[in-house]
């Protein structure tokens, strides 16, 4: 995660950065670290923040589930954690889903390929 993405996410939240941090267990200065790009945003804080993020928005809105937009076969949806759970929407939160027809490995690597797609995109803040 860059700097710029966790401000923004804080921001869309409405947290000030002592609230961000009381949220993420962390101290003051470890979020003006990060924002600040003095330190790097651990794999747990980006995974916090981007949970958190996804559960903040309007009650009752409908989001479509990840293997309805990426239209995945039958077989390969009773492959994944993401189906096996019934968590569509929080599939790039999940390590092991079946993206691109394989698992995916790490968090960095699942990241990657999470950004870039439109399940992932449609909860971030727009620019």
């Amino acid at each position: 995660m860059k700097k710029e993405d966790f401000y923004k996410i804080r921001r869309q939240l409405g947290k000030t950065q002592k609230q961000m941090a009381q949220l993420l267990g962390t101290s003051l200065k470890a979020v003006q670290s990060f924002e600040q790009g003095w330190r790097k945003i651990p794999v747990h804080i980006e995974r916090q923040m981007l949970f958190l993020l996804a559960h903040s928005g309007p009650p009752g809105r409908k989001e479509s589930r990840c293997w309805n937009i990426r239209k995945c076969p039958v077989e390969k949806k009773r492959q994944c954690p993401a189906w096996e759970f019934q968590l569509g929407r929080l599939c790039w939160f999940i390590n092991g889903t079946i993206c691109g027809g394989e698992p995916q490995e790490s968090w960095e690597k699942k990241m990657k390929r999470c950004r870039k797609c439109r399940v992932f995109q449609s909860m971030l803040p727009t620019p």
